[in-house]
């Protein structure tokens, strides 16, 4: 280790011991590949004693320990210059900035503060959660330990989930309701989104809910229905049905996430048969129009790559959903969003149930004349509606 780098090292350690330490902050990676971006550090006070949380910012997580002095300054020995080229220490009077160079020459850069500063030594508080990991049924789920902690290999459903849950909420936040609010989620799988809707609801947006989640595996139903009973959740459970067999008599919310080709198609027609207020889905699997496309050998500049007929497939599929909402009444919203880095981005179709019940045979028109412009017989939310078109 280098004079600078052991002289930076001391003053981190003077300033520990005379409390003038705010915080630290550790960044530019040796490797520029390196999945740990960055590292904060700042004193905390836990059950009378001073300790130095390290906030560890990950590519796709953060990580946060906390360390005694004499950890702390073994650590930052050990990262300085071995994995970070730069660090940052903040005392109340002055900055001190360590700078290694690629080559390895350190600097140290000191500049006297004119801002009144403190130690804060509460921890960092934590943002208001739409979804709380703490409750016992993540746990149950298997996505967090006993003590609340998103396990290493959940982090990206969670976030996934909780992605989901904020767009959720910016949905029905405007909407009214007299009473109980009934929500089919459509082919539910595991729960995950059945209880983040269940928790949003109920314990941020404070609303009494009818939630059922719809699932055809009848292992996960009654999995699921346990963990719910075991935590007492009023208004919430999971009923064994395709979504094709599943018509609910009153819903004001239908949400159907990655139901497959059709079925995508038999959620709407649900929400749609049952005036739902709210129709939320994010289509997957496109394959019906593109066959229909593909039997049809209507080929054009586009659709003659395999690559392009997918997507243009993908886009007819979803736009056709969209205008047989518009025709029933429902103001329509095609939403493109990213659940994480790295991962392909998501349609979300929005349908509003407006006041109007249109039924336009404009609208109709244009469905036709797609469907005359790359052969398609029929798109089969219209055979499960029933449309003349």
């Amino acid at each position: 280790m280098s004079e600078t780098i052991q002289r930076f090292l001391t003053q981190v350690a003077e300033s520990a011991g005379q409390s003038t330490l705010v915080k630290m902050t550790l960044s530019k990676p040796v490797q520029k590949h390196d999945e740990l971006r960055n590292v904060y550090v700042k004193p905390v006070l836990i059950k009378e004693r001073r300790l130095y949380a390290f906030t560890y910012h990950y590519e796709r997580r953060d990580e946060v320990k906390n360390y005694d002095v004499a950890d702390m300054l073994k650590i930052l020995g050990e990262m300085l210059p071995m994995r970070f080229l730069n660090a940052v220490l903040f005392t109340v009077d002055e900055d001190v900035a360590l700078l290694v160079s690629s080559k390895g020459k350190a600097t140290i850069q000191t500049k006297k503060v004119q801002e009144c500063r403190e130690q804060n030594l509460e921890h960092d508080k934590q943002k208001a959660r739409l979804i709380n990991p703490a409750n016992p049924w993540w746990y149950q789920l298997g996505l967090t330990t006993r003590e609340g902690k998103i396990t290493a290999d959940m982090q990206h459903k969670f976030k996934q989930i909780y992605k989901y849950a904020e767009i959720v909420e910016s949905l029905i936040k405007p909407m009214k309701f007299e009473d109980t609010v009934h929500i089919a989620d459509m082919g539910a799988g595991k729960g995950y989104l059945t209880f983040a809707l269940y928790e949003l609801l109920t314990q941020r947006l404070n609303l009494d809910v009818d939630i059922k989640g719809v699932e055809i595996r009848p292992d996960l139903v009654l999995k699921i229905n346990e963990i719910i009973q075991s935590n007492h959740l009023k208004g919430l459970g999971l009923v064994e049905s395709s979504i094709e067999d599943y018509h609910p008599e009153k819903l004001d919310v239908l949400i159907a996430l990655h139901a497959c080709n059709t079925a995508t198609d038999d959620a709407i027609a649900s929400g749609i048969k049952a005036g739902a207020g709210l129709i939320v889905c994010a289509p997957c699997c496109h394959k019906q129009i593109r066959q229909e496309m593909e039997r049809s050998g209507r080929y054009d500049a586009i659709t003659r790559y395999g690559i392009f007929l997918e997507r243009q497939a993908v886009m007819i599929t979803d736009t056709i959903r969209a205008l047989i909402l518009e025709y029933f009444g429902n103001k329509t919203q095609v939403m493109e969003f990213i659940e994480m880095e790295h991962t392909p981005k998501n349609v979300l179709l929005v349908g509003r149930k407006t006041s109007k019940n249109t039924k336009d045979a404009k609208i109709l028109e244009q469905i036709n004349d797609m469907k005359a412009r790359y052969g398609i017989k029929r798109h089969y939310l219209e055979t499960v509606l029933d449309l003349n078109a």
